[in-house]
């Protein structure tokens, strides 16, 4: 039965030159050889200093593990044979959108044409997570619980609290950035898989979207394929992060169908307050307090995402991964990469020595050589 919720892992890098410690437009570069050994598993993102990798269709979280952190290997040592190191964090400390050169493609010309300055302002990188989920109706029913704990998910993922070399008082600065596009953030619940495609087509009939991609939800059913998308995180600046939270994904989307399983039902609450939480994991992250809607008050963040822990236990050896859960408690007690950045800011008063320690942890725990 757990073989079903398949994970595919997507991770969007940074291209930074290590000297000038700046973002570099060199895709192009990276992309020719990243092809021939990667094929589908690279490629552009709309800005040009922005790399995509992502997984195949991962039977269980070890095989995500693997191929994540193979593709982070291969990514990097095609990077450094150009002078440039990649990087796992969702804005860049100081470089400016402005600068940016934005990708020769069809798909991204239609993009900026339609955005304007929105689209061309958009240098943020991250995470989404694949959890396979055959059947649309269940899809549809899990997402609506699901939304519930994204803004856990987020709380434990930042890494964007620089923007232009500001310190932005935020720690997932990239959410603000990303939610001036359209039809984003946290959605609406659904009747029915029905309903959802009613919205959809309804969308695509009134000329607002061509397709379903165009959706950007922090969790959506994959307009393409059998699996529901998490969408809601910033990239973890370490792989085992990445990892624990792929892996916390899984095991709250087979707990929520353990439950319909079970005939018992998940309390759906409004999105407007949902979207509190959001705002609270985007402003302090792992250092502050969630509404717990069920008590409806206040509750330390960290007291929270244990509460979810335990909530999916039963779910977790059935998912074989036990340990990349344990994980998620060393990323409360050490802090996330946001806390990380700022801690060395505030030692140092100095971004560049933000960007070394990104450099170095990105390819924390992964292997020098590859191929």
């Amino acid at each position: 039965m757990f073989e079903q919720f398949t994970l595919g892992i997507e991770e969007e890098f940074q291209i930074v030159d290590p000297k000038t410690r700046e973002l570099k437009s060199h895709v192009s570069e990276i992309l020719e050889e990243g092809k021939l050994i990667l094929g589908e598993k690279v490629k552009p993102e709309m800005i040009q200093s922005t790399i995509e990798v992502g997984t195949g269709v991962c039977r269980n979280i070890k095989e995500a593990r693997e191929d994540i952190t193979k593709l982070r290997c291969i990514v990097s040592a095609l990077a450094r044979k150009k002078g440039l190191e990649i990087v796992a964090a969702s804005t860049h400390p100081f470089s400016k959108w402005s600068d940016q050169k934005i990708y020769e493609h069809d798909r991204y010309k239609l993009l900026v044409d339609e955005m304007q300055m929105v689209a061309r302002s958009l240098l943020i990188f991250g995470l989404h997570v694949h959890v396979g989920v055959e059947d649309r109706e269940r899809q549809i029913h899990i997402m609506n619980a699901a939304r519930y704990f994204l803004p856990h998910l987020l709380a434990l993922s930042t890494s964007s609290p620089f923007w232009l070399g500001f310190n932005t008082g935020l720690k997932s600065y990239r959410s603000e950035v990303f939610k001036k596009f359209p039809r984003t953030d946290i959605p609406d619940h659904f009747d029915s898989y029905q309903s959802f495609q009613r919205y959809v087509d309804l969308l695509i009939k009134m000329n607002c979207i061509d397709n379903g991609k165009k959706i950007w939800w922090d969790v959506r059913p994959h307009p393409i394929f059998p699996t529901l998308e998490f969408r809601i995180c910033d990239i973890p600046t370490r792989v085992d992060d990445t990892i624990a939270i792929a892996a916390l994904i899984q095991a709250i989307v087979a707990k929520l169908n353990k439950l319909i399983d079970q005939n018992l039902g998940f309390r759906l609450y409004r999105r407007m307050l949902i979207q509190e939480n959001k705002w609270r994991a985007v402003r302090y992250g792992l250092d502050g307090k969630l509404l717990d809607l069920g008590k409806q008050k206040e509750v330390p963040v960290k007291d929270l995402i244990r509460e979810l822990i335990d909530f999916v236990d039963d779910v977790v050896d059935d998912l074989g991964s036990r340990d990349e859960i344990n994980h998620i408690y060393t990323i409360l007690e050490r802090g996330t990469s946001a806390d990380e950045q700022l801690r060395v800011y505030e030692e140092t008063g100095d971004l560049n020595a933000v960007v070394d320690m990104l450099i170095k942890n990105t390819m924390e725990n992964v292997p020098e050589k590859c191929f």
